[in-house]
């Protein structure tokens, strides 16, 4: 949806328009060809004659002066694409004034500005003649909670930390831990894709090594992939599961480490040898 940015938000009262010239295309394209010739020859006749910097000055805001009278100053910001990133960081972002003239807006430094902000991947800016400036933004995609260090963070498609603001929203991702697990989550969940109804039971991932991933399911069985050939044993494991329900066992444990193995570890409370029924009491 696309999102006007409103007088108020700007700052400064809208001016008058004038209109009959804007909305001339003809009068407007011959007035960016008068500006783009002063600057020009300005520029060719300071390089000649050896001038100064303060002729080039001249001529820049010359034509810059032209600009605002013929009327294309930024009147309005227009933006697409923005769903987490906040009003008031965009135009903080933006430092845009209305009024200003539309040919001295500072584009690159808006850009940096716009992609230091948490939620923004990229940016792209452009002037749409006379008065608007059209800001299109693509947003990061969270995929994880990593917990780091004990904290909690939002994490990207890229491993790049979004937010640590209002996890509670997505309590739902995958929870992953690991110095190296923002690198590799990706990865992980294109895995977890191949079995959709395994991924549906997986609540959390740990990092071990640097090399492979623990899996911990909803049910609280840890299953160890191997470093090497964590597809074919995922595989393993649904088959394991479709034949036995292993994960309604009493199991803690499912090591798929092994190619050829599954080594299973049952729960404590499964290992307990059952209490002698005293006698006399109906069993």
């Amino acid at each position: 949806m696309n999102t006007i940015l409103s007088s108020d938000e700007l700052g400064t009262p809208k001016r008058k328009r004038v209109v009959p010239l804007w909305r001339r295309p003809q009068a407007l394209v011959f007035g960016a060809v008068v500006l783009v010739a002063v600057m020009l020859s300005g520029t060719t006749w300071v390089v000649k004659t050896g001038w100064g910097k303060d002729v080039m000055a001249s001529v820049k805001w010359s034509a810059i002066k032209v600009s605002t009278d013929m009327g294309l100053t930024l009147q309005e910001v227009l933006v697409t694409g923005r769903n987490k990133t906040t009003r008031k960081d965009l135009l903080e972002a933006l430092g845009v004034v209305r009024g200003a003239p539309m040919l001295t807006y500072d584009f690159e430094k808006a850009k940096r500005r716009i992609e230091a902000l948490p939620w923004v991947q990229y940016v792209r800016i452009e002037r749409q003649f006379p008065d608007t400036l059209a800001v299109h933004l693509a947003e990061r995609q969270p995929i994880a909670l990593w917990q780091n260090k004990g904290d909690f963070e939002l994490i990207d498609e890229e491993g790049e930390v979004i937010s640590n603001a209002q996890l509670e929203k997505y309590e739902s991702l995958i929870h992953v831990v690991g110095e190296d697990a923002p690198d590799y989550v990706s990865g992980l969940l294109e895995l977890l894709e191949t079995q959709p109804n395994l991924k549906t039971k997986v609540i959390a991932a740990v990092r071990i090594g640097g090399r492979r991933w623990d899996l911990l399911m909803d049910g609280g069985i840890n299953v160890r992939l191997p470093e090497n050939g964590a597809p074919a044993a995922l595989s393993r494991l649904v088959d394991l599961e479709t034949q036995s329900q292993i994960f309604g066992r009493d199991v803690k444990v499912l090591d798929l480490r092994l190619p050829d193995r599954v080594i299973v570890r049952r729960a404590p409370t499964a290992l307990r040898k059952p209490e002698p029924t005293p006698k006399g009491q109906e069993t």
